[in-house]
């Protein structure tokens, strides 16, 4: 099988967390925009001075909504990948330099649909079971990432003094654990040749490969300018 790797309320409130960043920093601590890419996508964001040793960020990146086709025991499946997510993070500058630690957290909207075409005339294996399709079968797989996780990470950047043109990077992960939901009528289009049993070991190892993934990395460069 393939696997392809709305929330305007938080969006509206990382929107006025940074507006409040903006009236309560001190005047000298100029803010800067900027625009990076990378993983998780291209992205835009505002970056806030509150000292001189302290910046507070918020920014959205997407891949958008991308699809690929694949096939496993018998079954073909067209994937459809959706990853965007808003950040809002707090950088520490410890040196005094360009270099940052960054905390925070992001809201995700991240997902894998992955939809079946079973073939009429092909075998179709679940669990330890194989029988000949009829084409009526489906086995459909979602993979859901957490809608909010924590982020850590180093970078550079955002701590320019004076009006113009910086670079930036990041380098760091977010922590959460996906979850898989099945949806299949292969128990009753079989004729129960196929078993719950099938269809609960196939869910496992779906979910076991998935377990694996317990970060969401994130590795992005860009620019930004300084008011």
């Amino acid at each position: 099988m393939s696997h392809t790797l709305h929330t305007p309320r938080p969006a509206l409130i990382a929107g006025l967390l940074l507006g409040a960043a903006c009236l309560w920093a001190p005047a000298a601590h100029a803010g800067s925009a900027y625009a990076q890419v990378g993983l998780p996508g291209i992205g835009l964001g505002y970056a806030q001075a509150l000292s001189d040793v302290v910046t507070l960020r918020g920014d959205f990146s997407t891949l958008g909504s991308r699809t690929k086709n694949g096939s496993q025991e018998g079954i073909n499946y067209e994937g459809k990948v959706k990853l965007s997510r808003w950040g809002l993070f707090a950088d520490y500058f410890p040196v005094g330099n360009g270099f940052r630690l960054t905390g925070g957290a992001t809201v995700n909207d991240m997902s894998v649909k992955l939809r079946s075409n079973v073939v009429a005339g092909t075998s179709l294996s679940v669990g330890d079971t194989s029988v000949t399709a009829d084409g009526t079968e489906r086995f459909n797989v979602d993979i859901k990432f957490p809608k909010v996780t924590p982020y850590i990470g180093i970078g550079w950047g955002h701590m320019d003094k004076e009006p113009g043109w910086g670079f930036v990077g990041d380098v760091g992960v977010s922590f959460g654990r996906a979850k898989v939901s099945i949806d299949t009528n292969v128990v009753e289009r079989s004729g129960g040749a196929i078993t719950q049993a099938d269809v609960d070991k196939e869910t496992q190892q779906l979910k076991d490969g998935v377990g694996k993934i317990r970060v969401l990395p994130q590795a992005t460069l860009g620019v930004s300018y300084r008011y």
